[in-house]
């Protein structure tokens, strides 16, 4: 006979399973444990991505800082960074006040 017929028995007589089978739990345990292995480290990433969100910020702050004491000495914050050489102005001015 078939395979299913003390299951559609069951069905007939109105009685419900009281649990899935250990298979399908220790499946579902698993997707649920890599899910929230995978939240936490989302969570982690996160938390380095802030840190160093703020060390970029301070970064870009002390650049300013920088920027404003070069045009403050030199007329101009416009430096290259390979070699240090001043790049002025076309019209080769400096604002510098003495």
């Amino acid at each position: 006979m078939a395979k299913n017929t003390s299951k559609k028995i069951k069905e007939l007589k109105g009685i419900k399973p009281e649990k899935i089978s250990e298979e399908k739990l220790i499946k579902l345990q698993d997707v649920v444990s890599n899910l929230n292995r995978m939240q936490l480290e989302v969570g982690i990433l996160e938390t380095r991505k802030h840190r160093v969100l703020h060390k970029i910020a301070g970064l870009s702050d002390a650049l300013t800082v920088m920027q404003g004491e070069f045009e403050k000495e030199y007329g101009t914050f416009d430096v290259n960074i390979e070699d240090g050489t001043i790049n002025y102005p076309n019209n080769g001015e400096v604002n510098k006040e003495d």
